[in-house]
């Protein structure tokens, strides 16, 4: 088994160095956060380029770096089939969601349910969705943390703070946590565009240089990649390299698919992301960008993943510590095959996306407490009426105590099982309950003021009875899915024959209905010529990533990862950077 490097210190300086430019990006966007409307949606004044990579790199989490690479590990190919599904629900995106969310006319993304069904329904579903985010959230933390610990070495070390002693893994969660909360909380959703294009960067860059560096190990330092993936295609035994398993299963792969048209369409962050960009055409714009992402981007690591079968046959070897150690063999690559310093910058590649994830979560939530429940509640005991300014540091209070307990979780949680089987049993469980009545309401606006929250519970129940009964074991996946879509639709249609459109609590909903069939108009000027400023920010920062990388091509390096792949990054952070800080120069009209 080949020899991996260990992180040191100037991987550990490059990690930091991330940490502290996420920060300085919250700070940034902070400036930029005058009231509500910029903390919850940015004023709708995010370019579209820039908006649809961060709802790409926001699908992101170490889920896609640690537990998906297992997945495909183990499986080959057939992850190609699941892990691009999303490219099917943004082409949905792109004809239908996008421009029925801009027409919504909202501005936090729970206004949908008070407009389409009724306030209580908001209230409901936000009540019902913190618990559902705070074990999300805590999962995710989780999964990331045994990565980062087992990576930097911090998997067997104690640590004494403020007199409790923490296990490396404690203390781990507990600094990227704080980390995500302190700029979450100070940058709102500008901060989150930003951090996530920052992110972009920095996992594009990976991505590209770590398939063909795994090919060239593959084929030999003289004969290259086109060699090493002809010994890939020889080498892999036949089944691994056809679709085979769970994903060539009808019912799974159908589920898979249509939970990802729920995931990508109608989830409450994808809303807000339809809602920051200027017009209804770049709506659109951004989600045809977020199918193309999804189709190409997945490739760059599957494969690497798939060479790292034969690079490390036996990788439990490598790592004793993890319960499923395949989940370790996209770090396994980047530790063998790049030099410091690159080594620091996957580390930090895998802690932006599952920060990007979390900071979404806060996000559409925060504002969902805010404008759904406290300001309501607040009217409800005759306080007088918050202004904006209130509302916003609301807002904040409310992301940090859901950031606290998303933490505070992460100690207590269990890890059931790989990574990849507890997402799909966790989320099977709880999203399409919540989701499927977000998207029966939108294409169907004739249902009593009710039908959500009936929509809700009959999932709920329907998923807890499979559950509880134990069928369809060899299933369990599928039946989740397929049992809660039919049931919620049953109930939604049932519903449709008590709709009464004299009803008074119906006015809201018709409204709605008349607004999603009138096109948002674009005015001369909407988008704001000093929102493409954001781009040279952006840019600013590859430079500073540049620069750092170069200075590590002085460090000692070794034949099979050589100081040159830190000039290649380099290279390609220098193009990015003067790519955007170009774009930032274009005139809008």
């Amino acid at each position: 088994m080949p020899e991996l490097s260990t992180v040191n210190a100037i991987d550990y300086a490059m990690i930091l160095l991330y940490f502290g430019i996420i920060i300085w990006v919250g700070v940034y966007a902070a400036r930029k956060n005058e009231g509500t409307d910029d903390f919850f949606k940015a004023g709708g004044q995010v370019p579209w380029f820039m908006a649809g990579v961060s709802n790409w790199v926001s699908g992101f989490s170490a889920f896609m770096f640690v537990a998906a690479a297992g997945y495909t590990y183990k499986n080959g190919t057939s992850a190609a089939l699941l892990f691009t599904s999303a490219f099917w629900a943004y082409l949905l995106g792109y004809k239908y969601f996008a421009p029925m969310w801009r027409r919504a006319r909202i501005q936090a993304p729970l206004e949908f349910l008070t407009r389409r069904f009724s306030a209580s329904t908001t209230y409901f579903f936000t009540v019902c969705s913190i618990p559902i985010q705070v074990v999300g959230l805590a999962q995710g933390l989780y999964i990331l943390a045994i990565f980062v610990s087992a990576a930097v070495g911090l998997d067997t070390e104690t640590f004494n703070v403020v007199g409790l002693t923490l296990s490396g893994l404690q203390m781990t969660m507990l600094v990227i946590g704080v980390v995500m909360i302190v700029y979450s909380v100070i940058g709102g959703l500008w901060g989150a565009v930003l951090s996530d294009a920052v992110q972009g960067v920095v996992i594009l860059v990976v991505s590209i240089l770590i398939l063909p560096i795994s090919l060239n190990y593959l084929g030999g330092q003289e004969s290259g990649m086109f060699a090493g993936f002809h010994r890939l295609v020889a080498d892999l035994p036949s089944e691994y390299l056809w679709p085979h398993g769970d994903p060539t299963n009808p019912l799974f792969l159908g589920s898979y698919i249509f939970s990802m048209i729920l995931g990508y369409n109608v989830a409450w962050h994808l809303v807000q992301r339809y809602n920051s960009v200027p017009t209804e055409r770049d709506a659109k714009k951004m989600a045809l960008l977020c199918a193309f992402l999804s189709l190409f981007g997945p490739l760059l690591w599957i494969l690497p993943v798939m060479a790292s079968k034969l690079i490390f046959p036996e990788i439990a070897l490598l790592w004793p510590n993890l319960e499923a150690p395949e989940e370790a063999s996209f770090v396994s690559l980047a530790m063998l095959l790049l030099p410091h310093g690159m080594i620091g910058f996957v580390v930090a590649a895998i802690l932006s996306a599952t920060l990007g994830h979390a900071n979404d979560a806060f996000n559409w939530l925060s504002a969902a407490i805010t404008k759904d429940v406290y300001v309501p509640m607040r009217k409800s005991l005759g306080l007088p009426q918050a202004n904006d300014h209130h509302q916003m540091r609301s807002a904040q209070v409310f992301m940090l105590i859901v950031g606290v307990l998303g933490v505070g979780f992460a100690f207590f949680i269990a890890k059931l099982g790989g990574a990849f089987e507890f997402n799909l049993k966790y989320f099977s469980m709880v999203m399409p309950s919540m989701l499927m009545p977000v998207m029966l309401g939108i294409i169907y606006r004739k249902t009593p003021w009710w039908s959500g929250m009936a929509c809700l519970i009959a999932g709920v129940v329907t998923t807890f009875t499979l559950f509880g009964l134990d069928l369809f074991p060899n299933d369990v996946y599928p039946r989740n899915v397929i049992g809660t879509a039919v049931s919620t639709t049953l109930v939604f249609v049932i519903s449709a024959f008590f709709y009464r459109e004299d009803d008074p609590r119906s006015a809201e909903a018709i409204k709605l209905d008349r607004d999603l069939r009138t096109p948002v108009e674009e005015e001369p000027g909407q988008t704001d010529p000093a929102a493409m400023q954001v781009y040279g920010m952006v840019g600013n920062v590859c430079f500073v990533l540049a620069v750092v990388l170069l200075g590590c091509t002085l460090l000692p390096a070794t034949d099979v990862a050589p100081a040159s792949i830190n000039a290649i990054g380099a290279v390609i952070l220098l193009i990015f950077g003067w790519a955007l800080r170009r774009l930032a120069k274009v005139k809008v009209e």
